[in-house]
């Protein structure tokens, strides 16, 4: 609802239009519940360390690659460590990455939420995709996905400030034919909608995130795969061994 309503918002020319700023105060208590349940999973000592240590190179590579026409290394990492560890881990690894990488790079705005909310959720598809997948099927898999949520990821942030680019539509007030109006229908609005993401976007920047994520994942996918699951087996031994209960003998 916080991304998509300037589609589900029904207003008349005439009333006063306010983006639900109050759904960002939500945000922060979303990502302590996944880090509750997430803990309450299992999640020990090690596993949270991998959590720190990929954020901070998913802040490291974003502010290095800088997004200039869409060349995002972040993301590769991001569906990688969600594949890996799990829907929960890849939620709360897009969160802290677009975090962490905001605050190296000057980049806390009002978008900051939206962007930890999209990452987020293209790290928990990384980690819902089918198990029995493996080999070269799994990196071709991740490829596709990565260039599916490269696209996915730029529609949904063209959603949430698509009326503040290009304005309104109120009466007597200029606009642009692909303004958003809230007095149209669903309809009228997501064909302006989905003209100016072709426009402003998906020849560009989108593409040049699906092109990065694909190379990447491609060339670097099965070594960080390998280091990734190693690392991961030796937190799920350790967790195990824990909880093992010691006889009194």
């Amino acid at each position: 609802m916080m991304i998509g309503w300037p589609l589900l918002l029904e207003a008349d020319p005439t009333d006063r239009v306010d983006p639900p700023f109050l759904f960002l105060a939500l945000l922060p208590l979303v990502l302590a519940v996944v880090l509750a349940e997430v803990s309450e999973g299992g999640m020990d000592a090690r596993v949270l360390a991998v959590l720190g240590v990929l954020s901070a190179v998913n802040a490291v590579l974003r502010g290095v690659s800088a997004g200039t026409a869409g060349l995002e290394l972040v993301f590769f990492l991001l569906i990688l460590g969600g594949r890996v560890f799990g829907p929960g881990f890849g939620f709360v690894l897009g969160c802290t990455s677009l975090f962490a990488s905001a605050l190296m790079t000057a980049g806390v705005g009002p978008w900051l939420p939206f962007q930890m909310l999209v990452a987020g959720w293209v790290g928990m598809g990384a980690g819902l995709l089918p198990r029995r997948v493996t080999g070269r099927g799994e990196v071709a898999m991740l490829v596709a996905y990565g260039v599916l949520a490269a696209y996915a990821y730029g529609m949904l942030m063209n959603l949430w400030g698509w009326p503040f680019v290009l304005g309104i539509q109120v009466p007597g007030h200029d606009s642009t034919e692909l303004s958003y109006d809230p007095g149209a229908p669903l309809g009228e609005n997501l064909h302006r909608f989905l003209i100016y993401t072709l426009l402003t976007s998906t020849g560009g920047w989108d593409t040049g995130r699906a092109l990065t994520n694909a190379l990447a994942i491609a060339l670097l996918g099965p070594a960080v795969l390998t280091t990734l699951r190693r690392a991961a087996r030796r937190a799920r031994v350790e967790r195990v061994e824990r909880r093992e209960p010691v006889s009194p003998d």
